[in-house]
């Protein structure tokens, strides 16, 4: 079991309907995008962390940690956002050539907020619901049969290519293998690409004769009975509301 799947939400919103955590999902990501000004960005990390509380994460400590690892390309944008020329404004802090602006660095906090943001929202559904939870929710709303089942493949066997690539890496670490920057490495990294990619086909004609046996015709069963609560009402209202109030502190003239 992979780190992400080992966390699980215990909160309302792990009860609540995917569907409605699906779409609200996406509207709220959607908004957070395109919405202008830091105080509508706050609220929308904000609306985001009380998602975190309705989802109440197992463990903590190893949610946080990898929400902080979903955001690290976020160092990317303070290293190079605060010194483009595509953003003028008032020097704070120069080094050579290089110049700070208090129009990039503020713009840099306001983008970094905003991803925190959706990347919390995102997790907090995830982690509140099943990945084959997920993927039937997605199919009752209307995606593709091929793409739901391709999906379904893809999460049942992506442990077990990487089961099959840490057995290939462990048996070139008992023939002497060790990483260097050398052409004889790149030749070995190369053939172990080429044997997971032989070896992952010949696992997947082996998988679809076995399911073929077994009267497979190209579609998982994943939908399941599913009935409208008052808990999806509420909390489909509060997220609704909170969508309202952040959009109103972005298009309604406060920033």
């Amino acid at each position: 079991m992979s780190h992400a799947s080992a966390l699980s939400g215990r909160g309302p919103l792990a009860r609540a309907d995917s569907r409605l955590k699906i779409v609200g999902l996406v509207v709220w990501s959607a908004l957070l995008a395109v919405l202008e000004g830091r105080r509508a960005a706050t609220a929308g990390l904000a609306g985001s962390l009380a998602l975190i509380l309705l989802c109440s994460p197992s463990r903590p400590r190893a949610f946080f940690k990898t929400l902080l690892l979903a955001n690290s390309f976020l160092l990317f944008i303070w290293l190079a956002l605060p010194f483009s020329f595509s953003v003028p404004g008032r020097v704070v802090w120069s080094w050579g050539p290089l110049k700070a602006t208090a129009e990039g660095l503020a713009l840099s906090a306001e983008l970094s907020v905003k991803a925190l943001a959706i990347t919390s929202a995102a997790m907090a559904v995830t982690v509140s619901t099943g990945a084959f939870e997920l993927l039937s929710a997605v199919r009752a709303l209307g995606a593709p049969e091929k793409l739901a089942a391709m999906t379904a493949l893809m999460l049942r066997y992506i442990q077990v290519v990487g089961q099959e690539y840490g057995r290939l890496t462990a048996a070139m670490k008992v023939r002497g293998f060790r990483p260097r920057a050398s052409l004889h490495c790149l030749r070995s990294w190369a053939n172990l690409a080429g044997m997971l990619l032989v070896r992952g086909l010949d696992r997947g004609e082996r998988v679809r004769a076995a399911m073929l046996c077994r009267g497979w015709r190209g579609k998982f069963f994943l939908e399941r009975e599913r009935t409208f609560k008052r808990l999806d009402a509420f909390l489909g209202l509060a997220w609704a509301l909170a969508a309202a109030a952040t959009a109103y502190l972005s298009w309604g003239g406060v920033s």
